[in-house]
């Protein structure tokens, strides 16, 4: 009993699950970019997509402060851009701010909302609402979500740059040197032709990622009551890092994401109480209602105007869809 209460512990200060998973996730990168042209192209498809998500999830993990203390060795773990288009340091500073729990799914004050302002749903324009209604059911979400989000984000982020918003150049150019190691890796080491890469891996790993976005939050008065639970899930479970237990992470950030299924058994009836039973069982029921039927109006049921200045607000700046 002490030998296990004693290995526990060493699991809890070096945090070695979370090392495996880096370990598993670039050694894996690497072993199937590497012997790419080698490989059938189900097996990349299935690989390339899994590990793009699963890095994605990883760089979750690292910016809530895994698996150093130093989060200067933790934000260079989750840095290599293996999904070319989203730099670390924006999803960082975006997803920090979706943790202000008060305004969850505002679409001024929530960088991941998937709810718009009255002002915004009247620009997309009727072809832009129909997009928008179709990105709200699944098949919507995994098949044009990545497009859509990705072509919004990089528009958006052209016009910041090019107005020369405080830090985005530096950001971008920092990103820009990732892009470019590890475009060198995958052309010139690999010969890897990016086409395949970007549609083998890049896009459908994405659609993946935004699995777990889909339902996780909704709009609701009060502010427990707008994140969901995904149970029955292990191998999702695994691939998002057990954030399908969304609740759980909000409620405690910090913690490690394979201790979130055990925090989640211990308090699993408070957790529901709290968010008034909102909880799915598994990503089948997920499918089942929202196959063919959107999880929400685009439109935030509370949402206020743009506020008069005419510029961007900072969670708008930040947003990236994830």
């Amino acid at each position: 009993m002490a030998r296990q209460r004693k290995n526990r512990g060493i699991v809890r200060q070096w945090e070695l699950p979370t090392w495996g998973l880096i370990v598993a996730i670039y050694g894996g990168w690497g072993l199937l970019t590497f012997f790419w042209n080698q490989l059938p192209w189900p097996v990349l498809l299935a690989a390339g997509a899994w590990l793009v998500a699963w890095h994605m999830s990883l760089q979750h993990e690292v910016l809530h402060g895994h698996p150093t203390k130093n989060q200067w060795i933790n934000d260079a773990i989750g840095y290599p851009p293996l999904s070319f288009w989203l730099p670390y340091r924006l999803y960082r500073d975006s997803h920090l701010a979706h943790h202000n729990d008060t305004r969850l799914t505002d679409p001024l004050d929530d960088p991941e909302s998937q709810y718009v302002t009255a002002e915004a749903y009247e620009r997309l324009g009727p072809l832009g609402r129909i997009l928008r209604d179709v990105y709200n059911t699944l098949p919507g979400r995994l098949l044009i979500g990545p497009g859509w989000s990705i072509g919004r984000f990089l528009i958006a982020e052209a016009r910041l740059v090019l107005a020369g918003w405080t830090g985005r150049r530096g950001i971008w150019l920092r990103h820009m040197l990732g892009v470019i190691a590890v475009g060198a890796w995958l052309v010139l080491v690999c010969d890897v032709p990016l086409w395949q890469y970007l549609m083998l891996a890049v896009y459908p790993g994405y659609a993946l990622a935004l699995i777990r976005s889909f339902a996780e939050h909704r709009a609701a008065d009060e502010p427990d009551h707008r994140t969901a639970i995904v149970e029955n899930t292990p191998v999702f479970g695994l691939l998002f890092l057990h954030n399908n237990l969304h609740v759980v992470h909000h409620d405690r950030p910090c913690l490690p994401w394979y201790a979130i299924p055990a925090a989640y058994r211990e308090s699993r009836e408070a957790v529901l109480i709290k968010n008034q039973g909102l909880v799915y069982d598994g990503y089948t029921d997920v499918a089942r209602r929202y196959f063919l039927t959107r999880h929400h109006h685009p439109l935030h049921p509370a949402y206020r105007p743009l506020p008069q200045h005419g510029g961007a607000s900072e969670a708008e700046a930040l947003r990236t869809s994830l």
